[in-house]
């Protein structure tokens, strides 16, 4: 005799919806272009709830650099 697998149905989730992932809203991207020249890349990740490699990829996408003060002041210029 064949055993009969049972099914497990699936509920619905009634969480709110998230915005798809990897999307910047307009007030994030102008808190990057703020804060990337004289900032932690790590600080500005914290702060806007994100890695740190996703916030190095969008500020160089968009063409953000640290500022040379920046720079001098960690000892890279």
């Amino acid at each position: 005799m064949a055993k009969k697998k049972k099914v497990a149905k699936k509920k619905k989730a009634t969480k709110r919806k998230k915005a798809p992932k990897g999307l910047w809203s307009k007030a994030d991207v102008s808190l990057l272009k703020k804060l990337f020249p004289t900032n932690p890349t790590s600080k500005i990740a914290k702060q806007l709830k994100r890695k740190t490699d996703a916030v190095k990829k969008k500020a160089s996408r968009i063409g953000l650099r640290k500022s040379k003060k920046y720079l001098r002041s960690i000892g890279r210029a």
